[in-house]
């Protein structure tokens, strides 16, 4: 991979340990790495070096990672993967629910890591317009609002559409229970957690090989849920 075409990760981690680690590791994926140890200086840094993607710690010396988040969401869309050693439920909740993309736990793979950034880089690639998503069996066509399993149309109801249509907009991504309730049904019905796992569960009987082991929609236990891009 040439300079040119190098893609550039800001690393925001105080820990000077994991900072040189992430820097060995993406670089030598061809990645470019610029560094921040706090949160101000990660704004700063991101504000300057204007990162396709940014690594963010939730315990930064001198403000919450969480806050940091929503100061960059004030002008910038620059994709965020939430790396900590918080690992409670409401956390990961709250980071997403704030703009963070992804949230991965310390310790990590670095398979995974490296994952999840492909994931998140490719949902913030410019005039990239997704109209036909492919996943395993899976096909659907956002333009002509038709969903396909092994080739054969699959009939959807209005929410199980909008449902599934807001997971392939979101592919590769953990959506939070709440976000998903204010998408599909309104900003009203974000407590109402029982539609999404009735609806889910509609999709899931009529998208998985075997509903009870889902491997195209899964669940993030106490999150949301995701869905995987084969």
């Amino acid at each position: 991979m040439s300079d040119v075409t190098k893609q550039n990760v800001l690393v925001i981690d105080d820990e000077v340990q994991i900072r040189r680690l992430l820097r060995v590791t993406l670089e030598g994926h061809g990645f470019r790495v610029c560094e921040a140890a706090t949160g101000n200086e990660g704004l700063i840094e991101a504000a300057q070096a204007r990162p396709d993607v940014v690594l963010l710690d939730l315990g930064l010396p001198d403000l919450d990672g969480v806050t940091v988040l929503k100061r960059l969401r004030e002008w910038s869309k620059v994709p965020v993967v939430v790396l900590s050693v918080r690992d409670r439920d409401d956390d990961k909740v709250l980071a997403l629910d704030n703009g963070a993309d992804d949230y991965v736990t310390k310790p990590f793979s670095t398979v995974e890591l490296l994952a999840r950034l492909r994931v998140a880089l490719r949902h913030a690639q410019p005039g990239l317009h997704l109209t036909v998503f492919r996943s395993g069996d899976l096909q659907v066509d956002l333009t002509a609002r038709v969903v396909k399993l092994k080739g054969k149309e699959v009939r959807l109801t209005a929410t199980e559409y909008s449902l599934l249509r807001l997971f392939v907009q979101h592919s590769g991504k953990v959506l939070t229970h709440r976000q998903i309730l204010r998408e599909v049904w309104g900003p009203t019905y974000v407590e109402q957690t029982h539609y999404l796992r009735v609806y889910v569960g509609h999709l899931r009987e009529k998208l998985e090989r075997d509903p009870a082991r889902p491997s195209l929609l899964v669940t993030e236990p106490g999150v949301g849920h995701r869905l995987i891009v084969d």
